[in-house]
C-alpha cells in the first residue's frame, strides 16, 4: 500500500468524521433547549387539550353516574346522537367516492380544468362553514331559487335532515381527497401503465394496484372524515333549524342545553362528543404508525 493511498484513506476517513459531528452539531441541543422546548409542548398541550378534556369529563359526572345516564338516554338526546349517525353515515361514503374519484382523475390524468378541479376542492377550507349554510339556505330555502318549487313537490331540504346532510357532505369533501392526492402523485404512473399493457381494465386497475397502494392514506381520510361529520357545527346550526328532537345534532343540541342552564346534560353530551374525537385520535395514530412501519419496510427492502 502506497503513502498516497494511506493518505487518501486518511483524508475520507476524516471528512466522514467531520460531516458526522457537523449532522450531529446540527441535529442537537444544548440540554436545557431540550428540556424548555419539551416544558412549552407540555404546557401547551396541557392548557389546550388535557385540562379542557378534563374539564368535560368532571363536570359531566359532577352530579353522578345516574345523572350522566339519564342526561345521555333523554329523547332529545338519543335523537341528536341519532341524527349525527346518520348524517355522518351518509357524508362519509359519498365523500369516499368523490374523494377516489378525484384524486384519481387529478394524480393520474391530464384535461383541461384539472387546476380548477384542485381549487373547488379547497373551496371549503376558504369559505366559513356559516356562508356555506347560508348558501343552502339562499338556494333551497322557502324564499330561495328553488325553495317554493321544493315545497310545491312537498319536498323538505332546509330545517330538514337533508339540509344538513348537505351541508356536511360541503365541509368535509376535501379531506379523503386531499390525503389521496399526494400519494397517488408519489407513486406515479408506472404500475397503472404496467397493468394497461397487460391488458387490464379501468376498474383492474384501480381495484388491484391503486387502491391498495394508498389503502392506510384513504382510511386516514374516511377518519378525518368522520370525525369533522360528527363535529361540525357552523354550517349544521344555519340549516338545522334547531328544532328540538328533530334537527339538533350533537354539538347543537349541547348549546341548546347550555344556553337554558342545564350544564350537567350539556357536559354528558359533551362528553360523548370528546369520546369520539378520542377513539378517532387513537385511530388517526394507528394509522400514522401503519404508514411509519410501512415506509420503513419499503426502505429496508
Amino acid at each position: 500500500m502506497t503513502i498516497q493511498t494511506v493518505s487518501t484513506q486518511a483524508v475520507s476517513q476524516y471528512s466522514k468524521y467531520n460531516a458526522k459531528v457537523a449532522r450531529s452539531r446540527a441535529t442537537s441541543e444544548p440540554i436545557w433547549v431540550r428540556w424548555l422546548l419539551t416544558f412549552i409542548v407540555l404546557l401547551f398541550l396541557s392548557i389546550f387539550l388535557i385540562v379542557p378534556l378534563a374539564a368535560v369529563f368532571t363536570e359531566a359526572l359532577r352530579k353522578g353516574f345516574d345523572t350522566y345516564i339519564t342526561a345521555l338516554s333523554d329523547p332529545d338526546a338519543l335523537s341528536s346522537i341519532k341524527l349525527t349517525l346518520i348524517a355522518a353515515a351518509i357524508a362519509v361514503p359519498l365523500n369516499l367516492v368523490f374523494g377516489v374519484a378525484a384524486a384519481w382523475a387529478i394524480a393520474k390524468f391530464e384535461f383541461k380544468g384539472k387546476s380548477i378541479l384542485i381549487t373547488l376542492i379547497d373551496l371549503p377550507f376558504a369559505v366559513s362553514p356559516v356562508i356555506a349554510g347560508l348558501i343552502y339556505v339562499l338556494i333551497f330555502g322557502l324564499q330561495g331559487w328553488v325553495g317554493s318549487s321544493l315545497i310545491d313537490h312537498d319536498v323538505k331540504v332546509i330545517f330538514a335532515i337533508p339540509g344538513i346532510v348537505l351541508a356536511t357532505v360541503f365541509v368535509t369533501f376535501p379531506f379523503v381527497a386531499r390525503e389521496l392526492i399526494p400519494l397517488m402523485q408519489a407513486q406515479g404512473k408506472d404500475e397503472e401503465e404496467a397493468g394497461l399493457v397487460l391488458g387490464a381494465s379501468g376498474w383492474q386497475i384501480l381495484w388491484r394496484i391503486t387502491l391498495p397502494n394508498v389503502k392506510w392514506g384513504l382510511l386516514y381520510g374516511v377518519i378525518l372524515t368522520n370525525a369533522r361529520a360528527m363535529g361540525e357545527f357552523g354550517a349544521v346550526s344555519v340549516v338545522s333549524g334547531h328544532i328540538r328532537g328533530m334537527t339538533n345534532t350533537m354539538p347543537l343540541h349541547v348549546e341548546i342545553l347550555y344556553n337554558e342552564y342545564n350544564y350537567a346534560a350539556a357536559f354528558a353530551v359533551a362528553s360523548l362528543l370528546a369520546l369520539l374525537a378520542l377513539v378517532t385520535l387513537m385511530l388517526k395514530s394507528f394509522v400514522e404508525w401503519q404508514v411509519a412501519r410501512n415506509a420503513a419496510s419499503n426502505e429496508s427492502a
